[in-house]
């Protein structure tokens, strides 16, 4: 029979592949790069690719190699492959192919290679290492591991360093330049270099006509951030050698090592080519100059090398609008180089291929993805992309367009508007997302969600550190190992759990003075005795904290009834904890877990989110525990620290499009996903488009000069006149100033693109007049104007009238606290609650009236104490006091009263 990808389809009973699909499918082995546009199924065409290469007996399965950037993207595309090869192996197809039975027994004992770019190159750096030579079995660093080593070096920096920073921001900028001069393969001798040519011609030249003898200040800015990136230098060196002599890399180090050991030993690309003859790049827009070089060294054909012959199959998959990760060293420009990285057999450039059928958008949609892309698309040298387009049997899909007058008028516009898909809704609700250009600007939208009844999850709001549950964690882990900790002590007490009110903290507070007052005022001169121990640091000196006052809180009629009893459970409950912080930190970390009810709480929660932040947080506390050199919890709590500072609270578990809640997060963190409801707000300028923050490598010393960037070709050009004076010398960096910033709005106009393309039915897209603060109106964004004028706006506000006050500041917010975590919900909860005491107490009554005589007798005689009441029982309603709580204990685990131990099980919110 005539396989084709049709047929290949229909023997594995899979729905048939489009034409665009088929050409993919179907290509000779050899080099392509296949253009998919968002939502056009590359994943099912990439493992249907390998399904096709591996039944026609091109390749067998573990010579199929499949990259691509995230462990999740990893995962699903090794899913569907392998799904897709047992499918091949259980069709009769094969019989037809080849009925020796060889080859069903090649794609059953065979088993393809799926990994990400990263955990393919920490392969080679383990095989291949000692060639340069290098350290194969290096520990690999974190973000986090790599700033304490970093700061390390700064701290102990015994030469002169000519910066006027603190240690923290110089280790920060050590880091980021380390990181790009190991992402383009650049040497710290070339960037000093560069620096002191640049800086010299900079001072040497004269002023210009009518100019003044002294520089201006953008002037002399330009200089001094060369001048310090040049004295960035040796601590980036001494950083290097600080991880050789700790026989230590970080992940731009395993990628340095990687593309030379592909570039500089032909042996390695020669063994990786024999081994895998199919290789499948996925999301390639987004990689960096260390892969492009790496691939091409292995898989492609280096400059001024004859082309292979019989080289492999490489398909490259990619989306140039996509192309999103600029700011941490990818390059689209790849995607344009791949065909001369990659060639034929012949030496002429890899077929090109599109998919631009998307099964995700409504047509409405992609008019306007079609429109914010269209100056991308017109860029010369691009690759040439076309227009997305609907796929068959596509609905028709809502845009709504708003300018409001104020920020408050258009959150609530939005939260409106999802509302009411939520409640037209026939079954379940619709799959929301809102996704903001700024984390700062989650917190109000989350807020007015809720306050329509919206179940509402934060996703990433400061990295996993901030997400509450984590928050919680930590700070009984911080109580534990400094009673001192009162910020700590001060969120337990006033959170969701123990909602101490407002006099209790105080009278709390005012106890903790108590305990150790102040010494009294010195009679006469000191004698040389007490002036030497007063100089003393801290030895004589006692100090307290809320910790200490709830260990000892004092007479009961100092707080409210309730108020005491909570204090005084938190104050058992901790010391239970202090006596297990000599356990295993994994221990330690599931006991407060189990004690905060955190496990219980989270495991309540509806849809798939549940543990995933416990989870991963779990897992950094082992990773810790494995390869810190002292895991102890004091260790642990500085690396958390360091962390908050390095990688913005560490990354946040992995949170799937959620069915049963509005998701609110960044357009970066949103590709990938998909939603019915997408709600893309604050479309307004200096927001989305966002401002630049950082500068350009002209006025920023953690950026490497596009001269030397590996994707320099890519990147506007410095023409610096010869012999020119400063006038000139000034228009010439302003010219490539502006022509840089361009670049910038051309990486936002790429994120608006991906965040249109993540709506599959509704899209709501809104801006304001007036912020949250400023003296300022704001103007829409040019991507407002693109949306209005393909879809009229609902509201369309007027521009304030000049001398106009932004009503924002003349509204005083105001709150109740401690915040019931409830909200709407708290009665409908606590009434369930009582009747679930209820039922427990007629369950005890039922118990009580069936038990033989003296039973009861004899079971209190046993105990060596009667066991307590549950807590809050018959207690009286305090409604400043929070949800109440019942408890049923039983011995073993967190103590309930001196001496004993009991395992509780509490019902709360």
């Amino acid at each position: 029979m005539e396989l084709t990808p049709t047929s290949l389809a229909s023997a594995l009973g899979l729905p048939p592949p489009t034409d665009e699909q088929a050409a993919v499918i179907a290509a000779p082995a050899r080099p392509a790069l296949v253009v998919a546009g968002a939502g056009a199924g590359k994943t099912e065409t990439m493992a249907a690719r390998v399904v096709w290469l591996v039944a026609t007996g091109e390749v067998l399965p573990e010579q199929v190699l499949g990259l691509t950037f995230t462990r999740k993207a990893a995962q699903q595309l090794g899913a569907r492959v392998r799904s897709r090869l047992r499918r091949l192996a259980g069709s009769r197809l094969l019989d037809e192919m080849d009925p020796s039975g060889a080859r069903r027994i090649a794609v059953l004992a065979g088993e393809p290679t799926i990994a990400t770019y990263h955990a393919y190159a920490g392969r080679l750096v383990g095989e291949h290492a000692l060639r340069l030579p290098a350290e194969p079995a290096a520990r690999l660093l974190g973000e986090t591991a790599s700033w304490q080593l970093a700061h390390r070096v700064v701290t102990s920096w015994a030469d002169d360093l000519d910066v006027d920073l603190v240690p923290a921001t110089v280790t920060q900028r050590l880091l980021a330049l380390a990181g790009e001069l190991g992402e383009h393969l650049v040497h710290p001798e070339a960037v000093r270099t560069h620096a002191e040519a640049l800086v010299a011609i900079l001072a040497g030249a004269p002023p210009g006509k009518r100019q003044r003898a002294e520089p201006s200040q953008t002037y002399k800015r330009w200089m001094d951030a060369q001048r310090q990136r040049a004295a960035l230098l040796p601590l980036v060196e001494a950083f290097g050698a600080r991880k050789r002599a700790e026989r230590a890399v970080d992940f731009a180090d395993q990628l340095t090592i990687a593309a030379k050991l592909a570039a500089d030993h032909p042996e390695v690309g020669a063994a990786e080519r024999a081994t895998y003859r199919a290789v499948l790049l996925d999301e390639y827009q987004d990689t960096g100059h260390a892969q492009r070089v790496l691939l091409r060294a292995l898989f492609g054909t280096m400059p001024g090398e004859p082309v292979r012959a019989e080289g492999p199959a490489v398909t490259a998959v990619g989306d140039p609008n996509q192309s999103i990760y600029g700011w941490r060293g990818a390059s689209a420009g790849n995607l344009a180089r791949f065909r001369t990285d990659f060639p034929g057999p012949s030496g002429a450039p890899a077929e090109e291929y599109g998919l631009l059928t998307s099964f995700r958008n409504p047509p409405e949609v992609l008019t306007l993805a079609n429109a914010a892309s269209a100056p991308l698309r017109a860029v010369p040298g691009a690759v040439g992309v076309g227009e997305l387009r609907a796929g068959p049997g596509a609905g028709a899909g809502d845009v709504r367009v708003a300018l409001l007058s104020d920020v408050a008028a258009e959150i609530a516009w939005m939260a409106d508007a999802i509302a009411a898909q939520w409640a037209s809704a026939d079954d379940a609700p619709p799959t929301s997302a809102v996704l903001v250009r700024r984390r700062a600007d989650m917190d109000p939208i989350a807020a007015a969600l809720r306050a329509r009844g919206l179940p509402v999850e934060v996703v990433g709001l400061g990295g996993l550190l901030d997400t509450p549950e984590v928050r919680d964690l930590v700070s009984v882990l911080r109580l534990v190992a400094d009673p001192l900790a009162g910020p700590a002590a001060a969120r337990l007490l006033t959170g969701a759990r123990w909602r101490l009110g407002v006099a209790d903290l105080a009278a709390l507070w005012q106890r903790a003075r108590e305990i150790v007052p102040g010494e009294p005022a010195p009679r006469g001169p000191l004698s040389a005795a007490e002036l030497a121990v007063g100089a003393l640091p801290g030895e004589q000196a006692e100090q307290a904290g809320l910790v200490d006052a709830l260990d000892d809180p004092g007479e009961p009629e100092r707080y409210s009834p309730a108020g005491h009893e909570r204090i005084t459970r938190l104050a058992r409950e901790l010391s239970w904890l202090r006596a297990r912080a000599s356990a295993p930190l994994t221990d330690l970390v599931a006991d407060a877990e189990r004690m905060l009810l955190l496990d219980a709480e989270t495991a309540a929660r509806p849809g798939p989110v549940g543990r995933a932040h416990l989870d991963a947080f779990a897992d950094v506390v082992a990773d810790f525990a494995t390869g810190a050199e002292v895991a102890t919890l004091p260790a642990l709590l500085d690396f958390l620290e360091t962390a908050e500072k390095a990688e913005d609270g560490l990354t946040p578990g992995e949170v799937e499009v959620a069915p049963d809640r509005v998701q609110v997060l960044t357009v970066h963190a949103a590709k990938g996903l998909e939603w019915e409801v997408v709600a893309v707000p604050h479309l307004v300028t200096q927001v989305f488009p966002g401002r630049r923050i950082s500068g350009s490598w002209l006025t920023n010393p953690v950026e490497l000069p596009v001269a030397l960037r590996g994707d320099a070709h890519d990147l506007p050009v410095l023409d610096l006149p010869a012999d020119g004076d400063r006038k000139q010398l000034e228009d010439a960096l302003k010219e490539h100033s502006e022509a840089l910033d361009e670049r910038r709005l051309a990486e936002e106009r790429r994120l608006f693109y991906v965040a249109l393309t993540r709506s599959e039915r509704v899209l709501l897209a809104s801006g304001h007049r007036w912020g949250a603060a400023g003296e300022r109106p704001r103007e829409p964004s040019e991507f407002l104007v693109e949306v209005a004028a393909a879809h009229p706006a609902e509201h369309w506000a007027e521009a304030p009238a000049d001398g106009e006050v932004n009503p924002a500041t003349l509204d005083q917010p105001t709150a109740s606290w401690p915040v019931d975590p409830l909200g709407l919900r708290s009665p409908a909860v606590h009434a369930g609650a009582e009747l679930v005491r209820a039922a427990v107490r007629e369950l005890e009554e039922r118990r009580t009236a069936r038990a033989e005589p003296g039973a009861q007798l004899e079971l209190m005689a046993g105990s060596e104490e009667p066991p307590e009441p549950p807590d809050d029982e018959d207690e009286p309603a305090d409604p400043g006091a929070g949800p109440r709580t019942s408890t049923c204990c039983s011995p073993s685990g967190p103590p309930r009263g001196p001496g004993r131990q009991w395992r509780c099980r509490r019902s709360s919110r």
